[in-house]
Protein backbone atom coordinates (compact mmCIF):
# COMPACT_ATOMS: atom_id res chain seq x y z
CA UNK A 1 0.00 0.00 0.00
CA UNK A 2 1.09 3.55 -0.74
CA UNK A 3 0.11 4.64 2.77
CA UNK A 4 2.86 2.46 4.24
CA UNK A 5 5.49 4.29 2.17
CA UNK A 6 4.39 7.88 2.86
CA UNK A 7 7.51 8.74 4.91
CA UNK A 8 9.88 7.99 2.03
CA UNK A 9 7.51 9.49 -0.58
CA UNK A 10 7.70 12.74 1.38
CA UNK A 11 11.34 12.95 0.25
CA UNK A 12 11.40 11.01 -3.02
CA UNK A 13 8.66 12.97 -4.80
CA UNK A 14 10.32 16.44 -4.63
CA UNK A 15 13.83 14.98 -5.02
CA UNK A 16 12.95 13.19 -8.26
CA UNK A 17 10.95 16.15 -9.59
CA UNK A 18 13.78 18.67 -9.06
CA UNK A 19 16.00 17.70 -12.04
CA UNK A 20 12.95 17.54 -14.33
CA UNK A 21 12.40 21.26 -13.68
CA UNK A 22 15.84 21.90 -15.16
CA UNK A 23 15.10 19.73 -18.18
CA UNK A 24 11.82 21.50 -18.95
CA UNK A 25 12.60 24.33 -21.34
CA UNK A 26 9.74 26.60 -20.34
CA UNK A 27 9.58 28.13 -16.87
CA UNK A 28 5.80 27.74 -16.87
CA UNK A 29 6.06 23.95 -17.01
CA UNK A 30 8.67 23.95 -14.25
CA UNK A 31 6.36 26.09 -12.13
CA UNK A 32 3.40 23.76 -12.72
CA UNK A 33 5.46 20.69 -11.79
CA UNK A 34 6.82 22.38 -8.64
CA UNK A 35 3.33 23.46 -7.57
CA UNK A 36 1.94 19.92 -7.98
CA UNK A 37 4.87 18.44 -6.04
CA UNK A 38 4.50 20.87 -3.12
CA UNK A 39 0.77 20.22 -2.96
CA UNK A 40 1.42 16.46 -2.92
CA UNK A 41 3.97 16.96 -0.13
CA UNK A 42 1.37 18.89 1.88
CA UNK A 43 -1.16 16.06 1.53
CA UNK A 44 1.48 13.53 2.66
CA UNK A 45 2.53 15.69 5.63
CA UNK A 46 -1.06 16.22 6.77
CA UNK A 47 -1.71 12.47 6.52
CA UNK A 48 1.43 11.66 8.54
CA UNK A 49 0.49 14.15 11.27
CA UNK A 50 -2.99 12.66 11.48
CA UNK A 51 -1.56 9.14 11.75
CA UNK A 52 0.93 10.15 14.45
CA UNK A 53 -1.74 11.89 16.54
CA UNK A 54 -3.97 8.82 16.28
CA UNK A 55 -1.50 5.96 16.73
CA UNK A 56 1.86 7.34 17.85
CA UNK A 57 5.32 7.57 16.18
CA UNK A 58 5.95 5.93 12.79
CA UNK A 59 9.20 4.10 11.99
CA UNK A 60 10.13 3.48 8.35
CA UNK A 61 13.11 1.24 7.53
CA UNK A 62 14.98 2.15 4.33
CA UNK A 63 16.07 -0.78 2.21
CA UNK A 64 14.68 -3.31 4.67
CA UNK A 65 17.59 -2.72 7.08
CA UNK A 66 16.33 -2.60 10.65
CA UNK A 67 17.52 0.35 12.77
CA UNK A 68 19.97 1.15 14.22
CA UNK A 69 22.01 -0.64 11.50
CA UNK A 70 20.02 0.85 8.64
CA UNK A 71 18.79 4.38 8.04
CA UNK A 72 15.42 5.02 9.64
CA UNK A 73 12.83 7.67 8.86
CA UNK A 74 11.02 8.31 12.12
CA UNK A 75 7.92 10.50 12.39
CA UNK A 76 6.70 11.71 15.77
CA UNK A 77 4.44 14.57 16.76
CA UNK A 78 7.25 17.16 16.68
CA UNK A 79 8.65 16.51 13.22
CA UNK A 80 5.20 15.73 11.76
CA UNK A 81 4.24 19.27 12.83
CA UNK A 82 7.38 20.63 11.17
CA UNK A 83 6.69 18.66 7.98
CA UNK A 84 3.26 20.31 7.88
CA UNK A 85 4.78 23.79 8.28
CA UNK A 86 7.40 23.31 5.54
CA UNK A 87 5.07 21.62 3.05
CA UNK A 88 2.21 24.06 3.64
CA UNK A 89 4.58 26.99 3.11
CA UNK A 90 5.79 25.47 -0.16
CA UNK A 91 2.26 24.77 -1.37
CA UNK A 92 1.17 28.35 -0.60
CA UNK A 93 4.27 30.09 -1.93
CA UNK A 94 4.46 28.28 -5.29
CA UNK A 95 1.25 29.79 -6.80
CA UNK A 96 2.63 33.19 -5.77
CA UNK A 97 5.97 32.48 -7.40
CA UNK A 98 4.90 32.59 -11.02
CA UNK A 99 4.41 36.36 -11.30
CA UNK A 100 7.05 37.27 -8.73
CA UNK A 101 9.76 35.10 -10.32
CA UNK A 102 8.88 36.35 -13.81
CA UNK A 103 9.40 39.92 -12.56
CA UNK A 104 12.61 39.44 -10.56
CA UNK A 105 14.51 36.62 -12.31
CA UNK A 106 15.52 36.35 -16.01
CA UNK A 107 13.45 33.81 -17.93
CA UNK A 108 16.51 31.77 -18.85
CA UNK A 109 17.05 31.01 -15.14
CA UNK A 110 13.49 29.92 -14.27
CA UNK A 111 14.18 26.20 -14.69
CA UNK A 112 17.24 26.43 -12.46
CA UNK A 113 15.28 28.46 -9.92
CA UNK A 114 12.53 25.87 -9.51
CA UNK A 115 15.12 23.08 -9.40
CA UNK A 116 16.96 24.82 -6.57
CA UNK A 117 13.69 25.57 -4.78
CA UNK A 118 12.60 21.92 -4.89
CA UNK A 119 16.04 20.77 -3.71
CA UNK A 120 15.84 23.21 -0.80
CA UNK A 121 12.32 21.94 -0.10
CA UNK A 122 13.58 18.34 -0.18
CA UNK A 123 16.46 19.11 2.16
CA UNK A 124 14.23 20.80 4.73
CA UNK A 125 11.74 17.93 4.69
CA UNK A 126 14.61 15.44 4.93
CA UNK A 127 16.09 17.13 8.00
CA UNK A 128 12.71 16.88 9.67
CA UNK A 129 11.89 13.26 8.89
CA UNK A 130 15.19 11.39 9.15
CA UNK A 131 16.06 9.44 12.26
CA UNK A 132 19.78 9.24 11.40
CA UNK A 133 22.14 11.96 12.63
CA UNK A 134 24.50 11.88 9.64
CA UNK A 135 21.56 11.72 7.23
CA UNK A 136 20.31 14.88 8.95
CA UNK A 137 23.60 16.60 8.14
CA UNK A 138 23.37 15.51 4.48
CA UNK A 139 19.84 16.88 4.09
CA UNK A 140 20.86 20.07 5.88
CA UNK A 141 23.61 20.61 3.33
CA UNK A 142 21.24 19.92 0.43
CA UNK A 143 18.92 22.64 1.70
CA UNK A 144 21.79 25.03 2.47
CA UNK A 145 23.58 24.70 -0.89
CA UNK A 146 20.35 25.26 -2.80
CA UNK A 147 19.54 28.23 -0.52
CA UNK A 148 22.82 29.90 -1.49
CA UNK A 149 21.87 29.54 -5.17
CA UNK A 150 18.38 30.90 -4.59
CA UNK A 151 19.64 33.95 -2.71
CA UNK A 152 22.28 34.67 -5.37
CA UNK A 153 19.50 34.92 -8.00
CA UNK A 154 18.35 38.25 -6.54
CA UNK A 155 18.40 41.06 -9.09
CA UNK A 156 20.49 43.32 -6.85
CA UNK A 157 24.21 42.60 -7.24
CA UNK A 158 24.49 42.65 -3.46
CA UNK A 159 22.60 39.34 -3.52
CA UNK A 160 25.87 37.64 -4.56
CA UNK A 161 27.69 39.09 -1.56
CA UNK A 162 24.81 38.09 0.72
CA UNK A 163 24.85 34.55 -0.68
CA UNK A 164 28.62 34.29 -0.21
CA UNK A 165 28.38 35.56 3.37
CA UNK A 166 25.62 33.03 4.06
CA UNK A 167 27.74 30.30 2.42
CA UNK A 168 30.74 31.05 4.65
CA UNK A 169 28.72 31.20 7.86
CA UNK A 170 26.57 28.24 6.87
CA UNK A 171 29.63 26.15 6.11
CA UNK A 172 31.11 26.96 9.51
CA UNK A 173 27.83 25.97 11.17
CA UNK A 174 27.63 22.74 9.19
CA UNK A 175 31.24 21.91 10.06
CA UNK A 176 30.49 22.30 13.76
CA UNK A 177 27.45 20.06 13.41
CA UNK A 178 29.28 17.28 11.57
CA UNK A 179 32.14 17.38 14.10
CA UNK A 180 29.57 17.08 16.90
CA UNK A 181 27.94 14.11 15.16
CA UNK A 182 31.36 12.50 14.71
CA UNK A 183 32.11 12.88 18.42
CA UNK A 184 28.78 11.29 19.29
CA UNK A 185 29.60 8.37 17.01
CA UNK A 186 32.99 8.06 18.69
CA UNK A 187 31.33 7.89 22.10
CA UNK A 188 28.46 5.53 21.26
CA UNK A 189 29.18 3.72 17.98
CA UNK A 190 25.79 4.60 16.49
CA UNK A 191 24.22 7.33 14.36
CA UNK A 192 20.56 6.45 14.86
CA UNK A 193 19.13 9.28 16.95
CA UNK A 194 16.80 7.12 19.05
CA UNK A 195 19.68 4.70 19.67
CA UNK A 196 21.97 7.62 20.56
CA UNK A 197 19.43 8.77 23.14
CA UNK A 198 19.34 5.26 24.63
CA UNK A 199 23.13 4.79 24.77
CA UNK A 200 24.32 8.21 25.96
CA UNK A 201 23.14 7.89 29.60
CA UNK A 202 25.41 4.84 30.01
CA UNK A 203 28.33 6.74 28.51
CA UNK A 204 27.84 9.70 30.85
CA UNK A 205 28.89 13.33 30.51
CA UNK A 206 32.53 12.68 29.63
CA UNK A 207 34.70 15.13 27.69
CA UNK A 208 33.78 13.67 24.31
CA UNK A 209 30.04 14.01 24.98
CA UNK A 210 30.42 17.52 26.37
CA UNK A 211 32.48 18.54 23.34
CA UNK A 212 29.83 17.05 21.03
CA UNK A 213 27.12 19.02 22.84
CA UNK A 214 29.14 22.23 22.49
CA UNK A 215 29.85 21.73 18.78
CA UNK A 216 26.24 20.84 17.99
CA UNK A 217 24.88 23.79 19.98
CA UNK A 218 27.14 26.33 18.27
CA UNK A 219 26.51 24.86 14.82
CA UNK A 220 22.73 24.79 15.22
CA UNK A 221 22.51 28.28 16.75
CA UNK A 222 24.58 29.64 13.87
CA UNK A 223 22.22 28.00 11.38
CA UNK A 224 19.15 29.37 13.16
CA UNK A 225 20.71 32.86 13.53
CA UNK A 226 20.61 33.21 17.30
CA UNK A 227 22.27 36.41 18.52
CA UNK A 228 25.23 37.03 18.19
CA UNK A 229 25.60 34.48 15.33
CA UNK A 230 22.98 36.22 13.20
CA UNK A 231 25.00 38.47 10.89
CA UNK A 232 24.38 36.44 7.74
CA UNK A 233 20.59 36.72 7.92
CA UNK A 234 19.71 40.42 7.29
CA UNK A 235 21.50 40.65 3.93
CA UNK A 236 20.29 37.21 2.84
CA UNK A 237 16.67 38.20 3.43
CA UNK A 238 17.05 41.73 2.07
CA UNK A 239 18.57 40.90 -1.32
CA UNK A 240 17.12 37.46 -2.16
CA UNK A 241 14.18 37.29 -4.59
CA UNK A 242 10.92 38.06 -2.75
CA UNK A 243 9.52 34.52 -2.98
CA UNK A 244 12.82 33.09 -1.68
CA UNK A 245 12.84 35.45 1.29
CA UNK A 246 9.29 34.46 2.20
CA UNK A 247 10.00 30.74 1.85
CA UNK A 248 13.25 30.78 3.84
CA UNK A 249 11.85 33.06 6.55
CA UNK A 250 8.96 30.66 7.11
CA UNK A 251 10.96 27.42 6.97
CA UNK A 252 14.78 27.46 7.13
CA UNK A 253 15.35 28.90 10.59
CA UNK A 254 12.42 26.82 11.91
CA UNK A 255 14.09 23.63 10.70
CA UNK A 256 17.33 24.71 12.40
CA UNK A 257 15.42 25.21 15.66
CA UNK A 258 14.03 21.71 15.19
CA UNK A 259 17.62 20.39 14.91
CA UNK A 260 18.44 22.01 18.24
CA UNK A 261 15.29 20.54 19.84
CA UNK A 262 16.05 17.09 18.44
CA UNK A 263 19.63 17.05 19.71
CA UNK A 264 18.84 18.64 23.08
CA UNK A 265 15.85 16.54 24.03
CA UNK A 266 15.92 13.31 21.99
CA UNK A 267 19.65 12.58 21.96
CA UNK A 268 21.11 14.27 25.05
CA UNK A 269 17.83 14.25 26.98
CA UNK A 270 16.10 17.05 28.90
CA UNK A 271 17.97 16.29 32.13
CA UNK A 272 21.41 16.60 30.48
CA UNK A 273 20.50 19.81 28.65
CA UNK A 274 18.83 21.46 31.63
CA UNK A 275 20.93 20.38 34.61
CA UNK A 276 24.38 19.51 33.30
CA UNK A 277 24.57 22.44 30.87
CA UNK A 278 21.89 24.70 32.41
CA UNK A 279 19.95 26.02 29.44
CA UNK A 280 18.59 28.99 31.36
CA UNK A 281 22.11 30.31 31.90
CA UNK A 282 23.22 29.79 28.31
CA UNK A 283 20.29 30.13 25.90
CA UNK A 284 17.80 32.40 27.67
CA UNK A 285 20.15 35.40 28.18
CA UNK A 286 21.22 35.34 24.51
CA UNK A 287 17.59 35.03 23.44
CA UNK A 288 16.55 38.00 25.58
CA UNK A 289 19.38 40.10 24.13
CA UNK A 290 18.24 39.07 20.63
CA UNK A 291 14.68 40.24 21.37
CA UNK A 292 15.73 43.62 22.73
CA UNK A 293 18.71 44.47 20.51
CA UNK A 294 17.36 43.26 17.17
CA UNK A 295 13.91 44.78 17.76
CA UNK A 296 15.67 48.09 18.42
CA UNK A 297 17.87 47.76 15.32
CA UNK A 298 14.76 47.01 13.22
CA UNK A 299 13.34 50.42 14.14
CA UNK A 300 16.17 52.22 12.38
CA UNK A 301 16.10 50.31 9.07
CA UNK A 302 15.17 52.18 5.91
CA UNK A 303 14.70 48.96 3.90
CA UNK A 304 11.52 47.17 4.99
CA UNK A 305 12.95 43.75 4.09
CA UNK A 306 15.90 44.39 6.40
CA UNK A 307 13.48 45.64 9.04
CA UNK A 308 11.58 42.36 8.91
CA UNK A 309 14.87 40.43 8.82
CA UNK A 310 15.97 41.93 12.14
CA UNK A 311 12.46 41.31 13.42
CA UNK A 312 12.92 37.64 12.49
CA UNK A 313 16.07 37.44 14.62
CA UNK A 314 14.10 38.91 17.52
CA UNK A 315 11.30 36.38 16.96
CA UNK A 316 13.87 33.57 16.98
CA UNK A 317 14.83 34.95 20.38
CA UNK A 318 11.26 34.43 21.60
CA UNK A 319 11.34 30.80 20.43
CA UNK A 320 14.66 30.18 22.16
CA UNK A 321 13.40 31.73 25.40
CA UNK A 322 10.64 29.12 25.51
CA UNK A 323 13.06 26.30 24.69
CA UNK A 324 15.53 27.52 27.30
CA UNK A 325 12.96 27.32 30.10
CA UNK A 326 12.86 23.53 29.61
CA UNK A 327 9.27 23.23 30.88
CA UNK A 328 6.10 22.02 29.20
CA UNK A 329 4.73 25.57 29.08
CA UNK A 330 8.00 27.01 27.80
CA UNK A 331 8.50 24.37 25.12
CA UNK A 332 4.85 24.72 24.08
CA UNK A 333 5.40 28.47 23.71
CA UNK A 334 8.57 28.01 21.66
CA UNK A 335 7.07 25.39 19.34
CA UNK A 336 3.77 27.23 18.86
CA UNK A 337 5.67 30.42 18.06
CA UNK A 338 7.65 28.46 15.47
CA UNK A 339 4.34 27.73 13.72
CA UNK A 340 2.79 31.17 14.26
CA UNK A 341 5.86 33.08 13.11
CA UNK A 342 6.10 30.98 9.94
CA UNK A 343 2.59 32.09 8.96
CA UNK A 344 3.01 35.72 10.02
CA UNK A 345 6.46 36.45 8.63
CA UNK A 346 5.85 34.43 5.47
CA UNK A 347 2.74 36.53 4.82
CA UNK A 348 4.56 39.80 5.52
CA UNK A 349 7.36 38.99 3.08
CA UNK A 350 4.81 37.96 0.45
CA UNK A 351 3.10 41.33 0.93
CA UNK A 352 6.45 43.05 0.37
CA UNK A 353 6.90 40.98 -2.79
CA UNK A 354 3.61 42.44 -4.06
CA UNK A 355 4.99 45.90 -3.37
CA UNK A 356 8.25 45.12 -5.20
CA UNK A 357 6.26 43.88 -8.21
CA UNK A 358 4.37 47.16 -8.51
CA UNK A 359 6.86 49.86 -7.47
CA UNK A 360 10.18 48.02 -7.81
CA UNK A 361 11.35 48.91 -4.33
CA UNK A 362 10.84 48.11 -0.66
CA UNK A 363 12.59 51.20 0.69
CA UNK A 364 10.46 52.74 3.42
CA UNK A 365 10.18 56.19 1.82
CA UNK A 366 8.99 54.65 -1.46
CA UNK A 367 5.92 53.25 0.30
CA UNK A 368 4.42 56.74 0.76
CA UNK A 369 0.71 56.75 -0.05
CA UNK A 370 0.69 53.03 -0.85
CA UNK A 371 -2.13 52.35 1.61
CA UNK A 372 -4.55 53.98 -0.84
CA UNK A 373 -2.97 52.65 -4.04
CA UNK A 374 -2.51 49.04 -2.85
CA UNK A 375 -5.20 48.73 -0.15
CA UNK A 376 -5.41 44.92 0.02
CA UNK A 377 -1.64 44.45 0.09
CA UNK A 378 -1.00 47.07 2.75
CA UNK A 379 -3.92 45.97 4.92
CA UNK A 380 -2.48 42.45 4.91
CA UNK A 381 0.81 43.98 6.07
CA UNK A 382 -1.00 45.80 8.89
CA UNK A 383 -2.66 42.59 10.10
CA UNK A 384 0.65 40.72 9.94
CA UNK A 385 2.25 43.56 11.90
CA UNK A 386 -0.41 43.22 14.60
CA UNK A 387 0.51 39.55 14.94
CA UNK A 388 4.20 40.43 15.23
CA UNK A 389 3.34 42.86 18.01
CA UNK A 390 1.19 40.26 19.76
CA UNK A 391 -2.19 41.98 19.72
CA UNK A 392 -5.03 39.79 21.10
CA UNK A 393 -6.90 37.66 18.54
CA UNK A 394 -3.69 37.13 16.56
CA UNK A 395 -1.35 34.13 16.58
CA UNK A 396 1.49 36.28 17.92
CA UNK A 397 -0.53 37.01 21.07
CA UNK A 398 -0.99 33.29 21.75
CA UNK A 399 2.76 32.69 21.56
CA UNK A 400 3.65 35.58 23.84
CA UNK A 401 0.91 34.68 26.31
CA UNK A 402 2.44 31.23 26.78
CA UNK A 403 5.95 32.72 26.96
CA UNK A 404 4.94 35.11 29.73
CA UNK A 405 3.21 32.23 31.54
CA UNK A 406 6.39 30.16 31.29
CA UNK A 407 8.48 33.04 32.65
CA UNK A 408 6.11 33.55 35.59
CA UNK A 409 6.17 29.81 36.36
CA UNK A 410 9.96 30.17 36.73
CA UNK A 411 9.59 33.39 38.78
CA UNK A 412 11.67 35.05 36.07
CA UNK A 413 10.00 38.44 35.98
CA UNK A 414 12.89 40.05 34.11
CA UNK A 415 12.28 37.79 31.12
CA UNK A 416 8.53 38.47 31.29
CA UNK A 417 9.24 42.21 31.21
CA UNK A 418 11.69 41.75 28.31
CA UNK A 419 8.97 39.96 26.31
CA UNK A 420 6.61 42.88 26.87
CA UNK A 421 9.32 45.43 25.99
CA UNK A 422 10.01 43.51 22.77
CA UNK A 423 6.33 43.85 21.86
CA UNK A 424 6.46 47.61 22.49
CA UNK A 425 9.50 47.91 20.24
CA UNK A 426 7.63 45.95 17.54
CA UNK A 427 4.86 48.57 17.71
CA UNK A 428 7.40 51.23 16.74
CA UNK A 429 8.84 49.55 13.65
CA UNK A 430 5.45 48.33 12.43
CA UNK A 431 4.04 51.83 12.94
CA UNK A 432 6.81 53.33 10.84
CA UNK A 433 5.53 51.38 7.82
CA UNK A 434 1.89 52.15 8.60
CA UNK A 435 2.62 55.86 9.01
CA UNK A 436 4.43 56.11 5.67
CA UNK A 437 1.89 54.02 3.75
CA UNK A 438 -1.28 55.62 5.13
CA UNK A 439 -0.44 59.08 6.44
CA UNK A 440 2.10 60.37 3.93
CA UNK A 441 0.97 61.53 0.49
CA UNK A 442 2.25 59.77 -2.61
CA UNK A 443 5.20 61.49 -4.35
CA UNK A 444 4.35 64.22 -6.84
CA UNK A 445 3.71 62.95 -10.34
CA UNK A 446 2.52 59.55 -9.13
CA UNK A 447 -0.54 58.33 -11.09
CA UNK A 448 -3.70 58.56 -9.02
CA UNK A 449 -5.03 55.11 -9.94
CA UNK A 450 -4.62 51.95 -7.91
CA UNK A 451 -1.80 49.51 -8.64
CA UNK A 452 -2.99 46.56 -6.60
CA UNK A 453 -1.07 43.29 -6.96
CA UNK A 454 -2.54 40.46 -9.08
CA UNK A 455 -4.83 37.93 -7.39
CA UNK A 456 -2.32 35.13 -7.98
CA UNK A 457 -0.08 36.91 -5.46
CA UNK A 458 -2.74 38.38 -3.17
CA UNK A 459 -4.47 35.08 -2.44
CA UNK A 460 -1.33 33.28 -1.08
CA UNK A 461 -0.46 36.42 0.90
CA UNK A 462 -3.91 36.52 2.48
CA UNK A 463 -3.90 32.79 3.18
CA UNK A 464 -0.82 33.19 5.40
CA UNK A 465 -2.00 36.45 6.97
CA UNK A 466 -5.45 34.92 7.47
CA UNK A 467 -3.79 31.95 9.16
CA UNK A 468 -2.01 34.32 11.58
CA UNK A 469 -5.44 35.63 12.60
CA UNK A 470 -7.32 32.31 12.53
CA UNK A 471 -4.77 30.53 14.72
CA UNK A 472 -4.97 33.37 17.22
CA UNK A 473 -8.64 32.49 17.73
CA UNK A 474 -8.82 28.74 17.06
CA UNK A 475 -5.77 27.23 18.75
CA UNK A 476 -6.57 23.52 18.74
CA UNK A 477 -4.04 22.77 15.95
CA UNK A 478 -1.12 25.05 16.76
CA UNK A 479 -1.29 24.99 20.57
CA UNK A 480 -2.68 21.46 20.78
CA UNK A 481 0.04 19.88 18.66
CA UNK A 482 2.78 22.09 20.18
CA UNK A 483 1.70 21.03 23.69
CA UNK A 484 1.73 17.37 22.66
CA UNK A 485 5.22 17.83 21.14
CA UNK A 486 6.48 19.53 24.31
CA UNK A 487 5.23 16.69 26.52
CA UNK A 488 6.76 14.17 24.11
CA UNK A 489 10.18 15.85 24.23
CA UNK A 490 10.16 16.09 28.03
CA UNK A 491 8.79 12.59 28.51
CA UNK A 492 5.77 13.89 30.41
CA UNK A 493 2.61 11.79 30.30
CA UNK A 494 -0.63 13.36 29.20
Amino acid sequence: MIAAHLPVLQIVVPLVAAPFCLLLRRGTWAWILSSIVCLAALVIAATLLSQVLESGPISYELGGWAPPWGIEYRVDVLNAFLLLIVSATGAIVLPYARRSVAHEIPESQHGGFYTALLLCFTGLLGVAITGDAFNLFVFLEISSLSSYVLIAMGRDRRALTAAFQYLVMGTIGATFIVIGIGLLYMATGTLNMADLGARLPAVGANRTVLAAFAFLTVGATLKLALFPLHFWLPNAYAYAPSVVTAFLAATATKVSIYILLRFFFTIFGPTFAAEDITLQRLVVPLAVIAVLVCSTVAIFQSNVKRMLAYSSIAQIGYMMIGIGFDTVTGLTAGIVHLFNHAATKGGLFLALGCVVLRIGSCQLDDLAGLGRRMPLTMFSFVLGGLSLIGVPLTAGFVSKWYLVQAAIEQDNWLVAVAILVGSLLAIIYVWRVVEVAYLRPAPEGTPAGGIEAPWSMLVPTWILIGASIYFGIETSLNVGVASAAARFLLGVAG
